[in-house]
């Protein structure tokens, strides 16, 4: 229940449902129990030969002849009305009858007609604080967890704890309330017989426990293994084509069909132990039923300190709790069962985040002077891929990194836009360090241009759009046409209200690309990052795409990770790294003749 304790801190914002829930709940079980004692008086009229002429008023003499008292006075209530008229003493319980299953209808409704708001906006906001810590945790975390695992834990999990979720309200409500209440009413009637009752539950209550012990340990295995496939199944799209490739499709089958064969095989032992609770659970309430048969039965026949139709209502009072019993028996399961998926949900929202604001983080507006990485040290696990790295970038230049795979470049546009936060030394902005900045201000002033165009499932214009309001169609024309997008936008069946297919794939590499361009024209940051942007585009794809990012690094400071060379000749400085380390920096013509490292790459490429 420890999981389940903080999923119900959701339901505060809900609490006037909760309220009104237990008020309903509380008159659910009154007139549930009512409904049952409301039959003594037919069953008197039925089973007496005939009315008599008249009844005294009973009276009340002390607490253990409470029972019998109540039993006259419904009688002598019904009497008053019905008199010595049979049929319409018969027609008076019978109303009493339909008026008590009505009320306990009506409020059983209203008590699940409020307890809905309450689940389904618990949910809303867990799915929602689940989501945001997604969006807001850093890059690190997700390079180590599945992409499938964690949509099974937003999906699967978070509807399995739907599913628990309401029987554990129910085990905490209605059920107890339900109970505790007929209680009352089967102490009034015999405390003999309620007592002789509740020796033999607590056993039958242990017993049903005792089958639901490895009912976590089962579900967290079916919940991870879900997880497990779903990555799959995310792994298999994404890579189809070098699956086909590579003729891969049985590797990847016999993968897939090894963890479903391991799925049905925890599902079935998951579902055969929930499946055991209704029949152990239902074998062992009539067998207590059985019991109070043979001890009601002595008690009327024999003793004679009990009467029939009150044995019968007992009897009727002592059935209604078996049912929220068997409720509670089966929401145990449930709890145990939706506890590993809380578990799992709350292990990513209670996840601290490493790279998080400070309370006193200022917001930076504008970029005035310098971008300076003075002695950085990083690593992303064992070894450091950046060690002692110190470059001054000042506004309005253009610094290009180049460098064979593997000595850093890449890392240092994630570290400036703080995916990640360096590990020893600082990133100073205007000589602030970018720790003390909100991280949305520091992004407000950086925009990126990656090797792979991320692209929505949405139109041309919404992807230029993202992440801004109230910009008019003129603006996204123009900076369309800065980015040399509008020439082949305005070609699309529906121009820029076409939607572009998942990833963008309705496009070529180069239209995606140079979308990705006018999405951070748009933006107008001071500081722009380009990573690799023309390395996976052909030649004449290149070229227009070059020509974009010249119109989109006017006037702006400009971080340029560059795998083709040629794309890097007229920055103001170009700054070649090896593990990590700078070993040369200059100008392009500068770099040439010193017949370095930049001298080799340049005449690998045939640049020269």
């Amino acid at each position: 229940m420890t999981y389940f304790k903080k999923i119900l801190r959701y339901a505060i914002p809900y609490k006037k449902y909760a309220i009104l829930n237990i008020v309903f709940n509380i008159l659910y079980a009154i007139f549930s129990a009512l409904s049952f004692v409301v039959i003594m008086p037919l069953l008197k009229v039925i089973f007496q030969p005939e009315m008599p002429k008249e009844i005294s008023k009973p009276v009340f003499t002390d607490i253990f002849s409470l029972g019998n008292y109540l039993n006259q006075t419904l009688n002598y209530e019904v009497y008053k009305i019905g008199g010595e008229d049979k049929s319409k003493t018969l027609l008076v319980v019978i109303f009493l009858i339909l008026i008590a299953f009505l009320l306990k209808n009506l409020f059983n409704y209203l008590a699940l007609y409020n307890i809905t708001f309450l689940r389904n906006g618990v949910l809303k906001n867990l799915r929602n604080d689940l989501y945001k810590k997604i969006i807001d945790l850093p890059l690190s975390y997700f390079s180590e967890k599945r992409k499938g695992d964690v949509m099974a834990r937003i999906g699967t999990d978070v509807l399995e704890i739907q599913h628990s979720f309401l029987s554990v309200l129910e085990l905490l409500i209605k059920e107890p309330l339900t109970i505790l209440i007929t209680i009352i009413f089967m102490l009034i009637i015999s405390v003999k017989l309620t007592v002789f009752v509740f020796i033999f539950i607590p056993i039958a209550g242990f017993l049903i426990s005792r089958l639901g012990k490895s009912l976590r340990k089962k579900s967290e295995d079916v919940q991870q293994e879900q997880g497990y496939f779903l990555s799959l199944i995310e792994e298999t799209l994404g890579g189809l084509k070098i699956i086909k490739a590579f003729n891969g499709e049985n590797h990847f089958f016999k993968i897939f069909k090894n963890s479903t064969n391991r799925f049905e095989t925890y599902l079935n032992k998951l579902i055969n132990r929930r499946n055991l609770a209704s029949p152990s659970s239902e074998f062992l309430g009539i067998a207590v039923f059985s019991v109070l048969l043979w001890y009601g039965g002595t008690l009327v026949l024999i003793d004679k300190s009990l009467d029939g139709e009150a044995f019968i209502t007992f009897l009727g009072l002592a059935f209604n709790i078996l049912t929220p019993a068997k409720t509670i028996s089966k929401a145990n399961y449930k709890v145990k069962q939706g506890n590993a998926a809380a578990e799992r949900v709350l292990e990513i929202i209670e996840t601290e985040n490493p790279i998080s604001d400070k309370e006193d983080a200022i917001t930076k507006q504008t970029f005035n002077k310098e971008i300076e990485f003075k002695n950085v040290y990083f690593k992303y696990k064992d070894e450091y891929v950046l060690k002692d790295f110190s470059l001054k970038i000042p506004k309005g230049s253009t610094v290009a990194l180049v460098g064979q795979s593997g000595s850093g470049k890449s890392t240092l546009a994630n570290l400036i836009t703080r995916f990640y936060d360096v590990n020893k030394g600082e990133i100073l902005i205007d000589g602030e360090n970018i720790k003390n900045l909100k991280k949305h201000s520091l992004r407000e002033l950086i925009g990126v241009v990656t090797q792979d165009s991320i692209l929505f499932n949405d139109s041309v214009k919404n992807n230029i759009l993202f992440g801004k309001e109230n910009i008019t169609d003129d603006n996204i024309i123009e900076v369309a046409k800065i980015a040399n997008a509008h020439e082949f936008i305005k070609d699309l069946p529906e121009k820029y209200e076409t939607n572009i297919g998942d990833g963008g794939n309705m496009l070529s590499g180069g239209q995606k690309q140079r979308l990705s361009i006018a999405r951070a024209v748009l933006k107008n940051p001071p500081i722009m990052v380009l990573d690799e942007a023309t390395s996976a585009l052909d030649t004449e794809s290149e070229q227009l795409v070059q020509k974009a990012l010249e119109n989109m690094m006017k006037n702006r400071t400009s971080f340029v990770i560059a795998h083709r060379l040629s794309t890097i000749q007229n920055a103001d400085n170009i700054v070649v790294m090896k593990k990590g380390e700078i070993i040369e920096q200059g100008k392009h013509k500068e770099l040439l003749d010193k017949k370095g490292e930049y001298f080799k790459l340049v005449s690998m490429q045939s640049l020269e």
